[in-house]
């Protein structure tokens, strides 16, 4: 496999077969070499390689999001970013127990369906 790049999706297969910890290295080492400094690196890699795992997994509300937030003018890189950012606030949602993981997932998905470009570049964060 080609070092990670977020502005290159890895192939599905590749990424799939890596480990999670090799995934999150990866991450880590494309944000270290291009000289972007993050106060919680670690934590950053982990969302890039969730994402991807999800978008090599075909979940369908990530690979929407991604391929609206994309066509919307967002990198991709960017895009990893904002859909990170809905899935902490999922993650978040879990964490506080704030109903059944099922409705989590459906309020993951509805997250996902309503993120635009323009209201990520309004109203988002860095994930």
């Amino acid at each position: 496999m080609n070092p990670y790049d977020p502005e290159h999706a890895p192939l599905p297969w590749d990424w799939l077969a890596l480990d999670e910890q090799e995934r999150i290295r990866q991450a880590e080492a494309f944000h270290v070499q291009v000289g972007i400094a993050l106060p919680k690196l670690k934590a950053h890699a982990m969302f890039h390689s969730v994402v991807e795992k999800q978008i090599a997994e075909n979940l369908a509300p990530v690979v929407r999001a991604m391929t609206r937030l994309s066509g919307e003018g967002l990198s991709r890189h960017e895009a990893l970013h904002a859909i990170a950012f809905a899935l902490a606030g999922h993650l978040n949602a879990l964490f506080k127990a704030q109903g059944a993981a099922a409705d989590s997932q459906l309020a993951y998905a509805e997250a996902l369906d309503k993120l635009t470009a323009r209201n990520w570049r309004t109203g988002g964060q860095g994930a």
